[in-house]
């Protein structure tokens, strides 16, 4: 690119290299529109109780199946900028909730759709974003009229949440007894802090049972640790008592530089021996003096000493990482060491209880370590049950969501109805909030009321149902003031109960949605410097 000649005789300044492409105009907003539209598409058909799986054959060869949002997004390799923001807003989205990705990038989607016909018309593209963003505000309006409260400890109502949330992903056949373990879970890591309830989703572990089903899936107050144990000979069980947690090695001490010892005779052999088993006792005393059941360490134990402590009974587990020996001693309320000797009795942690689960497979066998710390744990782990493969991940990837879902309506205490319920609500009130304009803003809140549309139209559509009638349906129903009314997992218009969500996530969807798409409507040329 370089400046068009000014007659001066002079040789024109070049700017870029010649291989760079400018465009402008009407043809920049329209491949936006179509990268947009396209990405919308693509996660359509996933959205909703009756959305269908993606099929992802990566680079690698490997292959993954899944229709969540986040996980499809992360394997593109995408190319195109309006793309790139697209996968910036789900990034966004599931940063911020853990949830309804899907749902947003088709708003998003649509809203683009809807301002491509407009723009195709003659609309500026700023009315276009004032338009958009005044229907936001009505919309955000909506939401807020709408808001249930609930109680962090409203069981019944969290599990809804949870239900819905895991409402067409492979988690959904656990049904009620997974949502009840991921609510059980959030309840477990809550605490207050300065007065404000605060759930630490990042204190909740899942584990592959990698046997039976999903049915077998079970919430532990605590921590499940799979490895095999050096003795078999070590207790199975344990009831209540205490833990030690140590991050130093309890054996005898080796030489940083290489050395030497001359032996002239047999007795100082013995003599030798005798002191190095002299310093073993003393260790392995310093422990069991202190009167702990179980022993945890991050670094090695000495055979001999490892003897020892099963010879009277107690639990010793070495060569831990220390990420998992810091959990231990969080949730057991133990000091973690560093050193053998600052060990002693009110160092200690408790524990209500432990046991060994042994599996023997057709390779090796398996040994579990089942860690229940009790109520006031503050780490909790749900084991999923069944296979060791990628229904096991996708299942844990739809819990990891309801896990979310739950965390924001306990943190927030607002929950709202679903199965489009808002969305026929926002768009009914925009359209009447658009009348009060008489510029052509008015277009682009009406805009943004069709867009609004397109998640219970989805919803519709996913579940083979028409898409026209069951919409004028939906529309009849909420102008009669019939609220409640949605898409039933069906696909047809009825009352909806059990469906709720977070009004957190949906609040954050609509804002980032409208952000992203009045950003790429800013945008009136594009550089290529590739050529393309």
């Amino acid at each position: 690119m370089a400046q068009p000649n000014d007659g001066s005789g002079r040789a024109p300044v070049a700017i870029v290299r010649p291989t760079t492409s400018v465009t402008s105009g009407p043809a920049v907003t329209q491949k936006l529109v179509s990268a947009s539209v396209a990405f919308g598409d693509l996660l359509k058909g996933t959205f909703g109780p009756n959305g269908l799986d993606k099929m992802m054959y990566k680079t690698s060869g490997e292959t993954a199946v899944t229709n969540d949002g986040a996980k499809i997004v992360a394997e593109l390799l995408v190319k195109h900028p309006a793309a790139k923001a697209f996968v910036q807003l789900a990034e966004s989205q599931e940063n911020a909730c853990g949830d309804g990705v899907t749902g947003c990038l088709i708003f998003a989607s649509e809203l683009m759709r809807e301002a491509g016909r407009l723009l195709e018309k003659g609309l500026h593209p700023l009315l276009l974003v004032e338009g958009y963003q005044a229907a936001l505000k009505t919309t955000l309006g909506v939401l807020d009229e709408r808001v249930e409260r609930i109680s962090p400890t409203d069981v019944d109502r969290l599990i809804l949440v949870a239900q819905t949330a895991m409402t067409g992903t492979s988690a959904e056949s656990g049904g009620e007894q997974l949502a009840r373990c991921i609510v059980e879970a959030a309840q477990t890591v809550a605490g207050e802090m300065n007065g404000v309830l605060h759930v630490r989703t990042q204190d909740v572990r899942m584990t592959k049972r990698g046997v039976g089903s999903i049915s077998d899936t079970e919430m532990v107050r605590g921590l499940i640790l799979e490895r095999r144990f050096d003795l078999d000979r070590m207790p199975r069980h344990l009831p209540q008592g205490t833990i030690a947690v140590l991050s130093c090695p309890i054996a005898v001490e080796q030489s940083s530089r290489d050395s030497e010892i001359e032996i002239s005779s047999p007795d100082q052999w013995v003599a030798f021996m005798e002191a190095e088993e002299e310093l073993l006792n003393k260790k392995a005393e310093q422990v069991l003096s202190t009167g702990a059941s179980i022993v945890i360490c991050a670094e090695e134990i000495d055979s001999r000493i490892l003897h020892k402590f099963v010879d009277s009974g107690l639990f010793a587990l070495g060569g831990l990482e220390r990420s998992g020996a810091e959990d231990v001693a969080k949730a057991s309320g133990a000091q973690l060491l560093d050193h053998l000797d600052d060990l002693d009795a009110a160092s200690l942690g408790r524990f209500k209880s432990m046991a060994v689960e042994t599996f023997e497979g057709d390779d090796a066998r398996r040994e579990r370590l089942h860690l229940d710390f009790g109520l006031d744990a503050g780490i909790a782990t749900v084991d999923v049950g069944g296979g060791d493969g990628v229904a096991s991940e996708e299942i844990i990837r739809g819990l990891y969501d309801a896990l979310c879902s739950v965390t924001s309506a306990m943190e927030t205490g607002e929950i709202l109805l679903g199965g489009g319920s808002l969305h026929i609500a926002a768009s009914l009130a925009v359209k009447d909030a658009a009348e009060e304009h008489g510029g052509r803003e008015r277009l682009a809140m009406e805009a943004f009321a069709r867009a609004l549309e397109s998640i219970p139209s989805t919803l519709i559509s996913n579940s083979g149902n028409d898409q026209l009638d069951r919409l004028l349906e939906l529309r009849a129903q909420h102008r009669q003031g019939n609220t409640d009314f949605g898409v039933t997992q069906s696909g047809l218009c009825g009352q909806v109960s059990e469906a709720w969500a977070s009004a957190e996530t949906l609040a954050h969807a609509f804002e980032a949605a409208c952000e992203t798409a009045c950003g790429l409507l800013r945008v009136d040329q594009v550089i290529s410097s590739r050529g393309d």
